[in-house]
């Protein structure tokens, strides 16, 4: 089973995320900040992946920052070495807003966001940090500012979902990088 348990506690937030990558989108969430609670929820869902996060912290850019990074932490130890689709991409309608997320789970981080928040545009800068992926999210259209994020973390969910699928082989033309100290 492709999963993984991460704590994290600085003098700013305790934070603890369990992920298990072969779920079916069973989340326990409980933090400090309603939204960003339905935001985990969400992507769980949309992701098929369980996931349990407990966390708190001094104030919300602290907390949405450590769960982020928390997040992509136990996303990479759950992945492990097993050989996936790597890539992918999910366009996602959600009333006024048509959003999508594009990864590439190659080790080589980085992201390029559309967010409307500066915070959540953090929360996928860092996520994205964490895990070690490639992170795009555009926005096409629309105007709520709730729709536009909410849009963004299912989006980011069904490309992770579809992107994590297991393959026989490894999908590049480097094979497997080998680091020799």
């Amino acid at each position: 089973m492709r999963s993984a348990d991460i704590k994290r506690k600085t003098k700013e937030t305790t934070v603890s995320v369990s992920l298990n990558l072969d779920g079916t989108g069973t989340a326990q969430i409980k933090t400090d900040d309603q939204f960003l609670t339905h935001m985990l929820e969400t992507f769980s869902r949309y992701a098929s992946f369980d996931l349990q996060v407990d966390a708190s912290g001094d104030n919300f850019h602290h907390l949405i920052e450590d769960v982020a990074i928390s997040l992509g932490e136990a996303f990479k130890a759950a992945l492990g070495e097993t050989p996936i689709e790597r890539v992918a991409s999910f366009m996602m309608p959600m009333d006024d807003a048509l959003v999508t997320a594009s990864v590439d789970i190659v080790d080589r981080a980085w992201c390029d966001a559309d967010c409307p928040d500066e915070l959540y545009l953090h929360f996928f800068r860092s996520f994205a940090m964490s895990a070690g992926l490639t992170l795009h999210i555009i926005i096409h259209r629309g105007f709520d500012e709730h729709h536009l994020i909410e849009a963004s973390f299912k989006a980011l969910g069904k490309a992770l979902k579809n992107a994590t699928v297991v393959r026989s082989d490894v999908l590049s033309t480097k094979n497997k990088v080998i680091l020799e100290k």
